[in-house]
């Protein structure tokens, strides 16, 4: 049995009904949603393998909702249901990142297929958060020197430079630089600058407000 959840949002209850019935005889978990307010107020984004989501809805709208969660960086892999042909919303949705969209009624076969899809990148983006969390720990052993130093390292600045601006000897840098890669676990600049940018992505909101 398949242990995701899957998240449903669309404001035509016999639509929700159809596609949970679906999805849990395949042995997902499902959420359901009528509206982008009960979404927002009622979900963790760490519990969603899948949004679908419904791209015409009164008040907040399916692209309304994507620009949201885009804007609070979470990543969550939507594919979007449309009961219309509006071409040019629907490149807007793809172009936001949507991963794809299923036109109304949706054939379940193609659901199923986009589903399994999502559930492919959902676990790119769980990979990505945990590597983030691993280096936020890593970092975290890191004393204020350290911090510093390989504040300076990363942004291409050689030891002698460091030094001068932290008021220290370029051989006192060194040990700094060799401790720092050590607790990063870094075995050379290029891995370290890698490390980095995981920091830098770790510190965007991966969660909606909790319930």
């Amino acid at each position: 049995m398949a242990s995701e959840t899957i998240h449903i949002l669309d404001d035509e209850a016999g639509i929700r009904k159809a596609l949970s019935r679906l999805l849990r005889a395949e042995g997902y978990e499902v959420r359901a949603f009528e509206s982008a307010e009960a979404f927002l107020k009622g979900c963790n984004a760490e519990e969603i393998s899948c949004l679908l989501l419904d791209l015409a809805m009164p008040e907040i709208d399916g692209l309304e909702l994507q620009r949201r969660l885009i804007r609070a960086g979470v990543m969550v892999p939507i594919v979007f249901l449309t009961g219309s042909t509006d071409i040019p919303m629907i490149v807007r949705a793809v172009q936001a990142g949507a991963l794809d969209y299923l036109t109304k009624p949706v054939d379940d076969t193609a659901l199923l297929d986009a589903v399994r899809r999502a559930l492919e990148v959902a676990s790119t983006y769980k990979q990505e958060r945990d590597d983030s969390a691993r280096a936020a720990a890593r970092f975290s052993r890191l004393t204020p020197r350290e911090r510093e130093v390989m504040e300076a390292v990363v942004a291409g600045k050689p030891n002698k430079l460091i030094a001068a601006e932290l008021g220290a000897c370029e051989q006192t840098v060194k040990v700094h630089r060799r401790r720092l890669m050590d607790k990063m676990g870094a075995e050379s600049l290029a891995a370290l600058i890698h490390t980095a940018d995981r920091l830098h992505a770790g510190r965007r909101s991966f969660l909606l407000p909790a319930r």
